[in-house]
């Protein structure tokens, strides 16, 4: 496991537990998860592994993964969980062939610190297969979407305008609602629709991690415009979202 944040140190930990042998590494993370053997360096964590798994963010994907593919084995596949543009899989996907080794372009749907192990994933690429036997024996529900390396990243992204785009709209209303005075009420109508845990993991989750998922939409808008469709509703996501982001970085 390479990437030890919030969502690497759930899953990692919940792979332990049901059996798997786990090593992870990262450079930021203060503390290891449980059951999970932390190395001194990504190499040693990809030595001899079956899976590799990287759980980083977009932005380093690339260099993460220059940096272990040559200390991976051949049998193995690298699997990368990062939500990122359908481009960037396929260039992960082309850097894995020149290693000789399988690509699994993994898009999870879902909150990974609440669900864990139990979070739904698309997968595809040349290694996909391999991600899903590997990973679905031990509890994570993994569809194969295809062999191409990006489909799967762009089926998460097509799903993400409707998700960010409910969240904005959320936001938006609520804190119009807070203004006037009107906010409990316009909660329990919302509420009453969709239902009190998911409002609270649409206002909640979007602040928290509002930072990623400005970098998700903006590449949902990428891959819209690619498939001329106007972006509206991605724009305006990634526009609230980096309001938050903005005033979580000053408070």
């Amino acid at each position: 496991m390479l990437g030890l944040g919030e969502a690497g140190s759930r899953l990692a930990a919940d792979l332990a537990v049901a059996g798997a042998d786990v090593r992870g590494y990262d450079p930021a993370a203060s503390s290891g998860a449980p059951g999970v053997r932390i190395t001194a360096d990504a190499g040693s964590a990809v030595d001899g592994a079956d899976l590799v798994l990287s759980v980083n963010t977009a932005k380093v994907a690339l260099s993460v993964a220059a940096t272990v593919l040559p200390a991976i084995g051949t049998d193995a596949a690298y699997a990368d969980l990062n939500t990122g543009s359908p481009e960037l899989k396929r260039a992960l996907a082309g850097t894995c062939a020149q290693a000789g080794l399988r690509f699994a372009d993994v898009a999870l749907l879902g909150p990974v610190p609440r669900k864990g192990l139990r979070t739904p994933a698309l997968a595809s690429g040349s290694g996909a297969q391999a991600f899903a036997d590997a990973i679905g024996q031990l509890g994570m529900p993994v569809e194969v979407v295809s062999d191409e390396a990006g489909d799967a990243a762009a089926m998460k992204l097509l799903r993400s305008v409707f998700m960010k785009g409910l969240a904005a709209a959320a936001i938006e209303s609520v804190a119009a609602a807070e203004v006037a005075g009107h906010a409990d009420w316009l909660k329990r109508e919302i509420a009453a629709v969709i239902g009190k845990p998911f409002l609270e993991r649409l206002l909640e989750g979007s602040r928290r991690h509002a930072a990623r998922r400005v970098d998700e939409m903006e590449a949902a808008r990428g891959l819209l415009l690619s498939l001329g469709v106007e972006p509206r509703i991605a724009g305006a996501s990634a526009e609230v979202l980096a309001g938050l982001a903005s005033a979580r970085r000053e408070s």
